[in-house]
């Protein structure tokens, strides 16, 4: 079977942007695919996070993919500071990446904002890391959103690049497998910004641990305006709150845009509201509740973590050993 590697970060409130743009897909692709799904919980020190709240949400993270419907007996799951060599394969392979290369990711940019000589290494140096991921287990394709396929590309040129120095397929140059509407889920107050843990605005959100009653009253604020629904879908049409709506839903419900719009077209949005908010209760309900019964125990997290931090580990070794032989260490 051909390998996939995916994560997420143990960072703030999971919402339905990671369910739809992540969690969603990785449970249709793990009959499909070899799968290792990692809690980046290095990723997120770039963040500060406490570390007392960093240790329970890496462990709510893991309950969270299983109740989502990772399945732990077939797919891997482990957290990413278990396993040594990923910082070590980090230096090995940032001793070979051109600062040039990373000054054109516009996600550090972006995130970094103004006061780039402020912003710590770590958030510089992210796409290495991921990089370092992803090599180590040789994953041909990484299941991202648009924002990190760069990220990805990234890696490919590492990966071709230094198996063209060592003359030997060092690594698998893996490919971005991007899914489509929805993956990029904006926020409900501001159809241009995706949908963030970080964001100040809690109704912009959906959070996958929000009550029933929490989720219908966010829907029915989410920003619309004042003209009907549309009654056809233009992914070019300048109402990006209604575009955003329109692939939720037809992302929960496996519609097209089209068929969502020949639905509710010519309408008002309260009966679109309504129903929305019904179908993101059918799907975060039942994940919600699952993930209270997984945390009664912990433990069983918590082993899961270690077993797939075992099974991770004895790739990763393998694969370091092989890359520092290459390089000439000892």
């Amino acid at each position: 079977m051909k390998r996939i590697l995916s994560g997420i970060q143990p960072t703030g409130q999971l919402h339905l942007g990671n369910y739809l743009g992540a969690l969603k897909n990785w449970v249709s692709l793990q009959d499909q695919y070899e799968c290792f799904f990692c809690i980046v919980d290095l990723h997120a020190l770039t963040t500060h996070p406490a570390p007392q709240e960093l240790r329970r949400q890496t462990l709510e993270t893991g309950a969270l993919y299983i109740a989502a419907g990772v399945n732990p007996e077939t797919s891997t799951i482990f957290h990413q500071s278990a396993i040594p060599a990923h910082t070590e394969l980090m230096w090995l392979l940032s001793c070979y990446t051109p600062l040039g290369w990373l000054n054109r990711m516009t996600q550090f940019k972006e995130k970094a904002g103004k006061d780039q000589g402020l912003s710590v290494l770590g958030l510089y140096s992210y796409p290495v890391l991921m990089a370092a991921d992803i090599l180590m287990y040789d994953a041909q394709f990484v299941p991202v959103g648009e924002d990190q396929k760069q990220h990805i590309e990234l890696t490919r040129d590492l990966a071709i690049s230094l198996n063209q120095r060592y003359k030997r397929e060092l690594f698998q140059a893996p490919e971005p497998m991007i899914f489509g509407a929805a993956t990029r889920v904006m926020s409900l107050k501001d159809g241009l910004k995706k949908m963030s843990k970080s964001d100040s605005a809690e109704n912009s959100r959906i959070g996958l641990f929000d009550s029933n009653d929490v989720i219908m009253q966010k829907i029915k604020r989410a920003k619309t305006d004042m003209d009907p629904f549309p009654t056809v879908y233009d992914a070019k049409m300048p109402r990006p709150e209604i575009l955003n709506l329109i692939q939720i839903y037809g992302a929960l419900t496996n519609l097209k845009p089209q068929a969502v719009c020949d639905a509710f077209g010519g309408q008002g949005f309260a009966e679109f509201k309504t129903q929305l908010g019904e179908v993101v209760v059918g799907t975060i309900g039942p994940i919600r509740d699952r993930f209270q019964d997984i945390m009664k125990s912990p433990d069983y997290v918590a082993g899961i973590l270690a077993a797939g931090a075992e099974k991770a580990g004895r790739v990763a070794t393998k694969k370091l050993a092989l890359v520092k032989e290459c390089m000439g260490l000892l």
